[in-house]
């Protein structure tokens, strides 16, 4: 295993082409045998002789010495920059987000399209849960969830970044004459579309028609907001959803109607683990956060 630490005297004694001019260059104080010490014994683990001399005080590199130049010079040459942007908090990487389809879709493109528009160092991966997905922030396996939150958990962190409205979502056609308010009464004889791996939406969902004294006779289920309109669409019968958008979820063949009793609005949070320091990119996505 090669010491960084000899490395690191290879590296200035190459890009100086010298013991003494190194030993002046390096960022610690360090002698000229100290610095002639470091590359003897980094040879002597390679067995390669890494440099010749062609002066009095001057070396260039051998073919082999040229190969491990151009590995490690990168990593030394970059490090101010790095130290000065780890200092900053302007550090570049890489951020999984958790979120729902809906979110996926409405949501964060615009928040994404102004993260590029600043940092194009951070990279963003996106996966849609169909479900909250606290359990992959808790592993590790995600930085941050973007979605309605009953209750934020403590040992997390969130900000509210929307909210959603409820919705009566029918076929286009035919639809009776409606009454204002919108309530889901005249398709009470029809099936109902509800949530099928989400159970606190399905909940919800039903807890809404309850309010009406409307209980399905009978339920299809499914997993996403977008399978349920496109049910919907085609005429297998209604639902009711949330939707950030203004008018409600506009899908061909789906006329959604504001479901004004009882009012309920649904916050729509990004959430992120608790830590003994802010993470940088979670900083900055931040930054540039819609107003709730």
């Amino acid at each position: 295993m090669i010491q960084l630490q000899r490395l690191e005297g290879f590296y200035w004694v190459a890009r100086c082409e010298g013991y003494a001019r190194a030993a002046r260059a390096f960022p610690y104080p360090i002698t000229q045998p100290g610095v002639h010490q470091q590359v003897r014994r980094l040879e002597a683990e390679l067995g390669v002789r890494l440099f010749e001399r062609i002066g009095k005080d001057r070396v260039v590199l051998t073919p082999q010495g040229r190969v491990l130049y151009d590995a490690v010079a990168p990593f030394y040459e970059g490090l101010p920059a790095l130290e000065r942007s780890l200092c900053t908090g302007e550090v570049g990487g890489r951020l999984r987000i958790h979120a729902s389809g809906h979110v996926l879709r409405h949501l964060l493109p615009p928040w994404l399209r102004r993260l590029r528009g600043q940092r194009p160092d951070i990279e963003v991966a996106l996966f849609e849960a169909k479900t909250p997905a606290v359990g992959a922030l808790r592993s590790g396996e995600a930085e941050l969830l973007v979605d309605h939150l009953p209750e934020v958990p403590p040992d997390l962190e969130a900000r509210q970044v929307g909210k959603t409205r409820a919705y009566l979502v029918v076929p286009s056609r035919p639809r009776p004459n409606l009454k204002r308010p919108v309530t889901p009464e005249p398709w009470r004889d029809e099936p109902f579309i509800a949530y099928s791996s989400d159970t606190y939406l399905r909940e919800l969902q039903l807890a809404a028609l309850a309010h009406f004294g409307v209980v399905p006779r009978r339920i299809y289920a499914a997993d996403s907001a977008e399978t349920i309109l496109g049910f919907v669409a085609a005429g297998l019968g209604y639902s009711l959803l949330a939707s950030v958008e203004p008018r409600g979820p506009r899908v061909p063949g789906v006329t959604a109607l504001p479901l004004t009793e009882p009012a309920r609005e649904f916050p729509l949070y990004v959430a992120w683990r608790r830590g003994p320091q802010p993470n940088p990119l979670i900083a900055a996505l931040l930054a540039l956060a819609p107003s709730s």
